[in-house]
């Protein structure tokens, strides 16, 4: 695990330890920890915290479902390693089930030159579930987003006119925020978007796609 250089907001590792955090965003935020030593630090802390809470708590009868899904995951599958990856990295076991393979395998939408997206499905109805590739060097048109989108950088890196993000790196942006990321030269970018509304490209010549890039709610 190593260290991240752009972080999820502490009020979003408190909704994941509390469990209270969407199916897909949760899943985001879980595959940045994975990268993550601070931010690991910090939920851990949480959970102590929220552990000395629930020891002062009467207990409570746990569901036969709870305790099997717990049990489940002594059985959960080896990590997910792309096959041209510098360095392994431990996907959570929710990824890992979703794309359940590499990223090769998976069936990829070419939206533009530069990019192509693989819609995949947690079972969030509310939430568009993607990985995004950028071809290395490639640029995504300047584009804003109609809803808030998490991204998080699973491998290569891009840069926009916010900053230069790599993998591990956790983006957050709200409603009508644009950019238009470049992906690092030598290595194609893929990174996690959890959206909540289509994204919508803002140049004359890219806005005819937009009627084709509604959510996919996952």
């Amino acid at each position: 695990m190593a260290m991240a250089n752009h972080h999820p907001s502490n009020d979003f590792l408190m909704e994941y330890a509390a469990g209270t955090l969407p199916v897909a965003q949760a899943a985001c935020i879980s595959a940045h920890l994975n990268y993550c030593d601070r931010c690991r630090r910090v939920y851990d802390q949480m959970q102590n915290i929220g552990g000395v809470m629930l020891e002062r708590l009467e207990p409570v009868p746990v569901s036969e479902a709870v305790l099997d899904a717990v049990l489940g995951r002594l059985d959960e599958p080896e990590p997910l390693h792309h096959p041209q990856a510098k360095a392994a990295v431990e996907l959570p076991a929710l990824l890992r089930r979703i794309i359940n393979g590499d990223f090769s395998q998976l069936v990829w939408k070419r939206i533009t030159k530069s990019l192509s997206i693989s819609y995949l499905s947690t079972g969030d109805s509310d939430y568009e579930f993607a990985l995004y590739r950028i071809a290395a060097g490639g640029r995504i048109p300047e584009h804003q987003h109609a809803g808030t989108e998490m991204t998080l950088v699973l491998e290569g890196g891009f840069s926009d006119s916010n900053g230069h993000y790599h993998a591990g790196d956790f983006i957050y942006r709200v409603a009508d925020e644009k950019h238009a990321p470049v992906a690092l030269d030598g290595e194609d970018c893929i990174c996690l978007a959890v959206l909540d509304a289509p994204l919508r490209f803002t140049g004359w010549n890219y806005r005819w796609l937009n009627p084709f890039l509604q959510l996919r709610a996952s």
